[in-house]
């Protein structure tokens, strides 16, 4: 399949930077199928920044930045999963998923459900913060309960050795690498971050 997910243990843990350094790897488009909270720059307007590369509209927009069930229903309307199918596209197409692996479009569907539904591969974005060893075993195992391809763990933050190898141990999958928090982040410092801390080979084997 020709498409990556890009999805997190949690929201704020620098997934769409991630997405950004992947998009511009691969040569990819990207796409963010719900997009909550519009009072800030948007993720679909980061990556075209950080990348360069082309992102295409998102599948809903909602202005209150909260879990996007809890948005739509703001704005008194309700989020249709049969309208996010997966864009159809010549380049490698990066959809990223909006906080954690279990964060519900409406009241009945979870992105999980979304990425299962979807069958593409699924790469799990974690810090490497206190607390990371549950949250990201508990998200593996939702991951692969729901029949999801996971391509492996990438970490984001400062190294924490011991606690990246209990999780890629007891997780089963390999350790994509560790992209660290840029105080200066432009596509430049981005690219050359990226490039030094994550296993391309093993994610574009995936999309094989």
């Amino acid at each position: 399949m020709n498409a990556l997910i890009v999805t997190g243990t949690d929201t704020g843990i620098g997934k769409t930077i991630f997405s950004a350094g992947l998009v511009d790897a691969l040569q990819a488009v990207y796409w963010k199928p719900v997009q909550s909270g519009l009072e800030e720059e948007t993720d679909s307007q980061i990556v075209a920044r950080l990348s360069g590369r082309p992102v295409l509209p998102e599948g809903c927009l909602l202005t209150l930045p909260a879990s996007p069930h809890l948005s739509a229903e703001a704005e008194g309307v309700e989020i249709d999963p049969n309208t996010l199918d997966l864009p159809q596209t010549d380049a490698v197409l990066v959809a990223e998923g909006a906080g954690g692996v279990m964060v519900p479009l409406n009241r009945d569907v979870l992105y999980l459900d979304l990425f299962a539904n979807w069958g593409a591969p699924v790469i799990l974005c974690a810090r490497t913060q206190l607390g990371t060893i549950n949250h990201t075993l508990l998200s593996l195992q939702a991951l692969k309960i729901a029949g999801c391809d996971v391509v492996g763990v990438v970490f984001i933050g400062d190294p924490e050795p011991d606690v990246e190898q209990t999780i890629v141990d007891f997780g089963g999958v390999p350790r994509l690498g560790r992209l660290p928090m840029l105080s200066d982040l432009t596509p430049q410092t981005l690219r050359a971050a990226f490039s030094g801390a994550i296993d391309m080979t093993v994610i574009r084997e995936a999309l094989k």
